[in-house]
């Protein structure tokens, strides 16, 4: 089943103590993690990342009119944004991108381990979902129902960067990603925390409704098409489907996350 006629300061920031504290225990994450900088455009994502102190802006590009927005929303610059024209940014991205006239680049943001995580509330885990439109949606559901982390495989899985986080909508800011090399093994972790481990699958036993659920909860998310691999079926505590009352009987993997992130919430008195 299944990111110079105006010009301000650039404003040091204030110490996030929190984030600060965490930074020590984040461990390098080899898929959410480029080489190259992260290239995060448009209006919400470049936004989020200007307001976020674990992020570390190296270049801005805004046209005149994006930036008399951000100075009137008071959002923190930590450099001097250069000015341009809408082609400019056009010509970084291709026509199609909707960069609203902000483009970043960004250092990475770096990726806790699963022994980071604390044993509560809800995390989902994706199997080998590289979509990066899908990735960027379920980032998006994950922040509005508060989920803890998102966990996936080191490899095939997109990169934090570019549609990924643009269709996120500044949530990659808001849920710490979380990289494994293997993705049974990390929920053997997972469980080993606590976490209860329910697959969604078409062919679940039961509906997810009446799945007995506890916190700290897990829900393990399969591609479109594919769906969760056998291994990772078979790693799963529960495996559960999620009864829909219409002709179409699946939905797009970041549809399926959005609905049982509410059913879980829901259940678990979120």
């Amino acid at each position: 089943m299944a990111p110079k006629s105006w010009q301000s300061k650039p404003q040091r920031r204030p110490r996030d103590k929190r984030s600060v504290a965490l930074r020590g225990r984040f461990r390098p994450s080899a898929s959410f993690a480029p080489d190259g900088p992260a290239v995060l455009y448009g209006w919400h994502t470049v936004k989020a990342a200007l307001e976020n102190p674990a992020r570390r802006i190296r270049r801005l590009m805004a046209t005149e009119n994006a930036a008399r927005r951000l100075a009137d929303d008071g959002v923190p610059l930590p450099v001097e944004p250069e000015l341009v024209r809408p082609g400019v940014i056009d010509s970084r991205l291709g026509p199609d991108a909707v960069h609203q006239g902000l483009l970043a680049e960004a250092d990475p943001l770096p990726a806790l381990s699963v022994d980071d995580l604390a044993p509560d509330g809800i995390v989902l885990v994706l199997d080998q979902i590289t979509d990066p439109h899908n990735v960027g949606a379920i980032l998006r559901s994950a922040a509005a129902f508060t989920v803890g982390a998102i966990v996936t495989t080191a490899r095939h899985s997109p990169e934090a960067t570019g549609v990924l986080a643009k269709s996120a909508s500044g949530a990659l800011e808001l849920v710490p990603l979380v990289s494994v090399q293997n993705l049974a093994r990390g929920m053997e972790e997972l469980r080993e925390r606590g976490f209860l481990l329910v697959g969604l699958d078409s062919a679940g036993e039961a509906d997810l409704a009446d799945v007995m659920l506890h916190a700290p909860l897990a829900l393990v998310l399969g591609a479109e098409g594919k769906g969760l691999r056998q291994l990772t079926k078979s790693t799963c505590d529960h495996l559960a489907r999620i009864d829909l009352p219409g002709a179409i009987k699946s939905l797009n993997v970041s549809n399926a996350a959005a609905l049982a992130l509410y059913v879980a919430s829901r259940r678990l008195g979120g």
